[in-house]
Order: C-alpha cells, then sequence, then structure tokens
C-alpha cells in the first residue's frame, strides 16, 4: 500500500485535510471474464461493471469528492480518521433496520460533524460480483431498502438542511434522489395510464381526438414526437459513453454500447426499474428494511419458477398483469374510433415494460425455455402452490406461510 495522509493536495497546492479517504476500487470483474462465453450473463458483468465504475470509482467518486464535496463512505476499502470518529460518536450504528446501509451513515456523520471524504486514486484490485439474475436482484432491493431508510433518516434531513442549494442537490443526486426519481416514473406510468381509461370508458377521448383545436395541432404533434425520441432512452446512455470514451476511447465506448443492445441491457435496467421501485417504495410505507445475502458465486445453474415467483410475485408479476389489463381494456374500448398506429406509438414503451416484468425471468434464467425444465417447474409450483402450510413449515414449502410471512411487515404497520 502507498504511503498517504488523511488529506489531498489541491490544483493550487493548498492542503486539504480529511476524515475519510476513498480508495479506488477498480472492478476487474473476474466474474465477466469467465463467463464471456455465455453471453447473457456477460450482460451481468456489463451492467455491473458499469454501475459500479459509476458509483464506487472511477471519475464519479473524483467528482463527488471534489469539487462537489458529497462523497461518502460507500463499503469500499475507506481509510477513516480514527480518532475523529471515535470522538464524535462512533462509526456504526445500532439498529439493524434503520442503519441498514451503515456504511453511508458513517460519512453522513462525518460530513455533520464538520469533516471532510475525499478520494484518492491509488489501489487497483480483482473483484468478483454478482452474475446472476436473482443475486443482482437481491442486491438491489439491499441497496432500495436502505436508501428508503436513508429517505426517512433525520441525518438527510440535517445535510439538506445544512448544505447550500449547489451541494443540496447534488447530496439529492446521489443519495435517494435517483430511487425516489425512479419510483415518481414508475407511478407516473399508472396515472397515465389509469388516465387513459377514465378517458376512453367517458367518451371524452373520442371527442377531443375528433376536435379540430387538438386535430389540427401540428405543435403538439411534433412535442409528442419529440417525447416519444427521449422515451427510447438513448439519452440516458450519454453519461455512460461519455465515461467510457474518457477512459478507453469513444470507438471502444461505441462498441460497447453497441454490445450491450445485443445483449439485451434494456430489458435488464427495465427489469431492475422495478426492483428498485418496489423496494423502495415497500420501505417509505411499511418499513421492514433487511440485509439480503447475495453470495459471490459464479451461478450458471437454472432457478426453479417457484423460486423467482416467490421472488418477484409481487415486484414484477402482480405489476405487469395488471398493467397488461389496462393495456388490453384502453384498446378494446378505443378500438372504434383509433388506429392502431396511434395506439401502437402510445403504448409501445408500456408494452415493452410489461414484457419485460413478465418474461425477463425466463430470458436471463439458463435453460429457461427448456421443455423438460418447463414441465418440472409446473409441477413444482404446483405442489409449492397447493401446500396449505401449518406451523413449522418453511415458505420454501407452502405458499399460505409465504404470504403470512410477505404480510407480516404490512399488518405491523396498519
Amino acid at each position: 500500500m502507498p504511503s498517504f495522509s488523511l488529506g489531498r493536495r489541491l490544483a493550487d497546492n493548498r492542503y486539504e485535510p480529511g476524515t475519510v479517504i476513498g480508495m479506488a476500487l477498480v472492478d476487474h470483474l473476474i466474474a465477466y471474464y469467465q463467463s464471456i462465453t455465455l453471453s447473457i450473463f456477460s450482460l451481468f458483468s456489463s451492467l455491473v461493471h458499469v454501475k459500479s465504475g459509476n458509483q464506487f470509482c472511477g471519475y464519479w467518486s473524483e467528482i463527488a469528492g471534489h469539487p462537489l464535496k458529497v462523497r461518502f463512505h460507500y463499503g469500499h476499502p475507506d481509510v477513516f480518521d480514527r480518532l475523529f470518529h471515535l470522538t464524535r460518536g462512533g462509526v456504526r450504528k445500532s439498529s439493524k433496520v434503520i442503519n441498514l446501509s451503515e456504511d453511508i451513515f458513517a460519512g453522513f456523520n462525518s460530513t455533520l460533524r464538520e469533516g471532510n471524504v475525499t478520494h484518492h486514486e491509488d489501489i487497483q484490485v480483482g473483484n468478483g460480483r454478482d452474475v446472476g439474475l436473482n443475486q443482482i436482484s437481491m442486491f438491489e432491493a439491499k441497496i432500495a431498502n436502505g436508501n428508503g431508510e436513508q429517505t426517512l433518516s433525520r441525518d438527510i434531513y440535517r445535510l439538506g438542511h445544512r448544505f447550500d442549494f449547489f451541494r443540496m442537490l447534488s447530496c439529492y443526486f446521489t443519495t435517494v434522489g435517483f430511487y425516489f426519481s425512479t419510483l415518481i416514473t414508475m407511478l407516473t406510468v399508472y396515472v397515465f395510464l389509469y388516465g387513459r381509461l377514465y378517458l376512453v370508458l367517458s367518451g371524452l377521448e373520442e371527442g377531443l381526438s375528433n376536435h379540430p383545436a387538438i386535430r389540427d395541432n401540428k405543435p403538439l404533434q411534433v412535442a409528442l414526437a419529440s417525447q416519444s425520441f427521449v422515451q427510447i432512452g438513448f439519452l440516458m446512455a450519454l453519461p455512460m459513453l461519455m465515461e467510457i470514451g474518457l477512459e478507453k476511447g469513444f470507438r471502444m465506448a461505441l462498441s460497447e454500447f453497441i454490445l450491450m443492445q445485443l445483449q439485451l441491457a434494456p430489458v435488464f435496467f427495465t427489469f431492475s426499474l422495478g426492483t428498485k421501485t418496489h423496494y423502495y417504495g415497500r420501505t417509505l410505507l411499511h418499513g421492514g428494511a433487511k440485509y439480503r445475502p447475495t453470495g459471490r458465486g459464479f451461478v450458471v445453474f437454472h432457478a426453479k419458477f417457484a423460486d423467482n415467483y416467490r421472488l418477484y410475485s409481487r415486484s414484477h408479476f402482480v405489476k405487469g398483469i395488471e398493467l397488461m389489463i389496462l393495456l388490453v381494456v384502453y384498446q378494446i374500448f378505443g378500438q372504434p374510433y383509433r388506429s392502431a398506429v396511434a395506439y401502437v406509438l402510445i403504448t409501445i414503451s408500456m408494452w415493452f415494460m410489461v414484457g419485460t416484468w413478465l418474461f425477463a425471468t425466463f430470458l436471463f434464467n439458463p435453460s429457461g425455455f427448456e421443455w423438460q425444465k418447463i414441465v418440472d417447474d409446473w409441477t413444482d409450483w404446483n405442489k409449492w402452490i397447493s401446500n396449505r402450510g401449518g406451523i413449522g413449515v418453511p415458505p420454501e414449502k407452502s405458499c399460505d406461510c409465504h404470504m403470512k410471512l410477505c404480510s407480516r411487515s404490512v399488518q405491523l404497520t396498519d
């Protein structure tokens, strides 16, 4: 390990003392090179590589540390000023629920007590990351639960009151802002569909579509067309392209972007949005955040549908079926006066989300479409859902026990 002091030397040769040093953890992603022969798993590794590069190391941590001054602690090999923190309440917290992401609360406390969190590019290590869909989903669920508790915590409240306006916005973007924006996005989809369903059932949509002021409104049509282009999501990939371009060159960034599209990265991204939204919103409403072990194994086995159903039934399957019913009813009642092209342009992104939430677990599951595996999964799922359970029966053996376990946190908050 190189020798260093708890601080950093600025461009104007001034020394800035620090209480937490963030070390660069450049994830070489051993699992990525092990799974390169399986293209579907290289998708996960590519996404985790970009995500870890954005959040934990590289340019992002440099910018968050200086000049934004909103870098906290994220569990990587950060070095703490022991005397500073022990004389100011310590690092760890007593509640394993509220402080699920206890590492970032250490950065909160250090900043609130006039500490300084910096970042140094010193160390490179190899790291094995999650490469299975269930592993990544449990990791995303744990992080979403932690951000939900952070949203309700006093630490974020105090930081928001004590930061200046621009630093407060930077703190919002780097902590709970992403998950809150994701929740608002998913709620907007529901509001849009239920609003469209109300218009078509009440007859207002037919009247509005035939109104000359709306039918001949060219600026409105241009605005809607531009919105449809933005909804494709290519603009959200620009920060990733810029970062990879600065590190490896823009030709390599473009090739990696095309490779991600071929590896169905948009499907996985849309599926992960449902995971983040469900667990973040559930934590805000009912609490119940808990640690979810993910493991670091190399996953190349077929996950049973019963396991996937227990994990994704409330977060993806139920919501996907609800949105599918809304889209079908909207098409049935609006078909007499609306063209098929207009319906497709309005709902294509939502149909993509429905298909992703319902079938991504099969797509990213090894041998997910093999007929014998489907038959075995169907038999196992029927056996699980028909078992009425009882005292001492684990949730993995009975659907009733699983539903009681899932409803326990909701019952405690009612």
